[in-house]
């Protein structure tokens, strides 16, 4: 993908770099973060989530011991 690994999370100075490589236009990263708005993109934050957990576990927590506990 333009160079950059599937595995690469794409930063302002990327897109940046990107811009400039396919428009030959420069913009600073706080010009890139403007021009990403006005079109409607937002900043995306993947979510990390820890190998060991326990999907059941957590289920059963909060429908039996959360409950509980706000009493």
């Amino acid at each position: 993908m333009h160079g950059f690994g599937e595995d690469q999370r794409w930063t302002l100075a990327r897109i940046s770099d990107l811009i400039a490589r396919m428009f030959h236009t420069r913009y600073t990263l706080r010009g890139t973060a403007y021009l990403l708005h006005r079109i409607g993109w937002s900043v995306q934050v993947p979510a990390h989530r820890a190998v060991e957990r326990d999907e059941q576990a957590i289920a059963t927590w909060r429908r039996e011991a959360w409950p509980a506990g706000k009493r």
